[in-house]
């Protein structure tokens, strides 16, 4: 059956149409990746279905009385201030209100002598019962365990006030709600953003079970290849539809991108011999002053008008490559973490630690959400110095940090208005050192304000570079990139001859680039 039909959807802002002539449509049960790069309207079609925007033409068709939940990026402050666990259930207001009506009864039955008093409370408590069977009671209550659990909400967090989360505490939060709500199609943008590898595995193998239709937008390359059952692909406005996860997906573009290869030599061999004959013919008819060979040379000449010309096909896509240099070495020992024990009042959260970090290693520093990475970062940064212990940074080490919100002290200024500052060199080497990392032509006449969050850490790393850094220290670098710009990073990182230390969950990511993880575990570090 068919849930969703996208009919020649077109979307412009501005000048430019995002999306051109869109055509694909969705099966129940079918769990669709849409992937591209960033600003290539993935999270547009996801509004689109929703409703929250509409199309500039075309249309989109889906099935009566289909119920569509989505997860988007950003969430609206709750009017009242209200606990994480009512929140969760305000979806479901009526069916915990019996919930909390039975429990009364259940309490009065146990006080209740008098047989009479005891039967009409029994009576009562059987007619909830059945409204509280109905509407799935029992079925909501074990989903919402098993939910809570899976995304490791305690009774501390659940008790938390919703409005006081963190953007990435509220995502989780109601991606947890949407999942309790059990739509038939879930629009999911960004599903594993702030999802510790633990949570991100169990929301797999709960989507990878799921009875629903799935339309999902995600740079986890592992995610995708684990619940993806259809890719599709959003280039120049368009689509190109692959039935099989990321990795078919990567096969048969490459296939696809051949054959179209193919045919383009062909076509252009073609054409030349077209050229050939026709200059040849139009010679012939000098010589011998015939105008027949002018009228078979005017008619090669139509035929050549008339071809439709194959877009050239390139082969390489990623042929940028940021250029992440480091000419001033630091000594072999980096960083020598020795029985560092870290507490906030009496709560341990490093306990006796010690680790070393060696030039020129990749370490990734894993754990869950709250088992302490984030401190560990802040302590050898020397932003927090409220331990015991000893941490050591080595000699001649200049440490560039990479926080996971970026900001600028002047979001007003221009890309190249800042590096005009800090760049030794006039305007046109400045440019060329723009280049390096990806920025071109009127890119660098972007307000640093209005950047993507992509944008940002390529900024960055280039004024990280400038310093002439020799450790790295990431937090969460990919979380704002896509997939392609993930993959330059990647081989950017890996070819860097200095040290890095970075925070990531991205598993895809992590075994590219660490030649080390340090995982935080029960207040330890494991060292794999």
């Amino acid at each position: 059956m068919i849930e969703i039909e996208l009919n020649n959807v077109v979307k412009n802002y501005g000048l430019k149409n995002i999306l051109n002539g869109v055509n694909f449509e969705v099966k129940t049960g079918e769990k669709i990746a849409l992937i591209g790069s960033n600003g290539a309207g993935k999270s547009t079609i996801l509004k689109l279905i929703k409703g929250k925007e509409v199309c500039d033409s075309g249309k989109i068709n889906i099935r009566k009385n289909a119920f569509i939940e989505m997860l988007d990026q950003i969430y609206d402050k709750e009017e009242c201030d209200v606990t994480v666990h009512i929140f969760l259930q305000k979806s479901f207001e009526n069916c915990f209100s019996l919930e909390n009506t039975m429990r009364v009864l259940e309490e009065e039955m146990t006080k209740t002598v008098n047989q009479d008093e005891l039967q009409k409370i029994m009576n009562k408590y059987g007619r909830i019962q059945d409204e509280y069977i109905c509407l799935g009671g029992y079925e909501l209550q074990e989903k919402y365990k098993k939910i809570c659990s899976g995304f490791k909400f305690d009774e501390t967090f659940l008790n938390k006030n919703y409005n006081l989360l963190s953007g990435g505490e509220k995502t989780i939060v109601n991606l947890a709600r949407i999942l309790l709500k059990n739509p038939d199609i879930l629009l999911l943008d960004e599903p594993t953003n702030h999802l510790d590898i633990e949570a991100l595995e169990w929301l797999e193998e709960f989507l990878i079970n799921y009875k629903g239709t799935i339309l999902m937008v995600s740079h986890d390359r592992y995610f995708l290849d684990k619940v993806a059952t259809k890719t599709i692909l959003l280039e120049n406005g368009k689509e190109k539809i692959y039935f099989g996860n990321y990795s078919y997906f990567l096969e048969e573009d490459e296939r696809r991108t051949l054959a179209e290869f193919e045919i383009y030599k062909n076509q252009q061999k073609q054409i030349e011999k077209m050229k050939e004959s026709i200059k040849k013919l139009r010679s012939f008819g000098e010589i011998a002053k015939n105008e027949m060979f002018f009228k078979r040379a005017k008619s090669i000449e139509k035929r050549l008008e008339k071809l439709e010309v194959v877009d050239k096909v390139v082969l390489e896509k990623r042929n940028i490559n940021l250029e992440l240099k480091s000419s001033n070495r630091s000594g072999n020992d980096v960083l020598k973490v020795k029985n560092l024990t870290k507490k906030y009042d009496d709560n341990i959260i490093l306990n006796n630690t010690d680790f070393n970090i060696y030039y020129g290693e990749k370490v990734a520093l894993c754990g869950k959400n709250g088992s302490g990475k984030s401190t560990l970062l802040k302590i050898v940064l020397g932003y927090d110095n409220n331990f015991d212990g000893q941490v050591e940074i080595g000699s001649n080490v200049k440490i560039g940090y990479i926080p996971q919100e970026i900001n600028f002290e002047n979001e007003d200024e221009t890309i190249l208005e800042l590096f005009l500052k800090i760049y030794k060199g006039d305007e046109n080497e400045t440019r060329k050192f723009l280049t390096k990392f990806m920025f071109f032509k009127d890119d660098i006449f972007k307000k640093l304000g209005k950047l993507s969050g992509g944008e940002k850490v390529r900024i960055k790393l280039a004024l990280l570079m400038i310093k002439d850094i020799n450790f790295l220290i990431l937090d969460e670098p990919t979380n704002h990139l896509d997939i392609g710009t993930r993959e330059i990073l990647e081989d950017s990182l890996s070819n860097y001859k200095g040290t890095v230390l970075f925070v990531s969950h991205d598993r895809y990511f992590i075994n590219k680039i660490s030649s080390k993880i340090i995982e935080i575990k029960d207040k330890k570090v494991i060292i794999k």
